[in-house]
């Protein structure tokens, strides 16, 4: 039973994808230990998650929640850290932030609400937007290509890669639970279908499928995550693409400042 939800009111519109995802990160978050448990958010329709799950929170600015979700790693090396961000949000706003901190592989788990589509200052195209996407800011269509993030999270190193729908939520809860317990950056793309701009339900539900075969080796990952650009393919593979262990970037810290500290200390003799 997911007792985490809120009875505060909730203003996402029916039918939105996010319901899907606050069910999944609830019954992910049950599973593992919530008192320790942060979430941070950013920017957006899916930054409302932090009002309406009982877990402590923090709101970032635009763009820059993942930022204040390794500040707060590395403050405490023992809470368990997750960043919710929209794709207009992080993609568009903050995509620096994102790239360093999946170089360095900070211990965050990162869950990228994509509705591909700026929803909340009401419908402008994102990075993942297809290209002819008709919006406010592109009444003739949008003139570039989509941007397909997994391809760029498995070029700068990321440890863990994955991809879920808010409208397979146990699948969806799955892959978040992975995600958290792995020990580095976790990057989980969620295809999340908005209702009210940009209405992708029947498409994933026709294309979307679950690959059998997960943990793939980096070159077919990369290969496997251009099966579907964001604007072009017959079929959509969910599942995790890629799964390496690597030391996180708060156990480098706290290793480089215990050995300089005794440094210090030693010389102060």
């Amino acid at each position: 039973m997911n007792n985490l939800i809120l009875p505060t009111k909730n203003t996402w519109c029916p039918g939105c994808g996010n319901f899907g995802i606050q069910r999944a990160l609830g019954e992910a978050i049950n599973k593992t230990d919530k008192n320790r448990t942060v979430l941070v958010t950013g920017i957006g329709c899916h930054g409302k998650m932090a009002d309406y799950l009982n877990i402590n929170s923090v709101y970032a600015l635009h763009g820059r929640a993942i930022p204040v979700a390794e500040g707060v790693k590395m403050g405490n090396g023992d809470l368990q850290v997750v960043c919710c961000v929209g794709d207009g949000d992080t993609y568009n706003e903050g995509i620096s932030h994102l790239l360093h901190a999946a170089k360095r592989n900070s211990d965050i788990t990162v869950l990228v609400h994509d509705n591909r589509v700026f929803a909340l200052t009401v419908n402008q195209p994102t990075l993942t937007s297809p290209k002819g996407f008709v919006s406010t800011t592109t009444p003739k269509g949008k003139k570039e290509e989509a941007l397909n993030p997994l391809e760029v999270m498995l070029s700068v190193g990321a440890t863990f890669v994955a991809r879920s729908f808010a409208g397979k939520p146990e699948h969806l809860e799955r892959i978040i639970l992975e995600g958290m317990r792995h020990p580095g950056f976790s990057f989980i793309e969620i295809l999340q279908p908005c209702v009210a701009w940009y209405s992708t339900m029947e498409i994933y539900n026709e294309r979307a499928y679950e690959m059998e075969k997960e943990f793939l080796p980096l070159a077919e990952a990369k290969e496997k995550a251009q099966e579907w650009d964001y604007n072009n393919g017959e079929r959509i593979p969910l599942g995790i693409f890629y799964k390496k262990e690597k030391e996180g970037f708060d156990k480098q810290l706290e290793k480089s400042f215990f050995v300089d500290t005794e440094k210090i200390l030693e010389k102060s003799k």
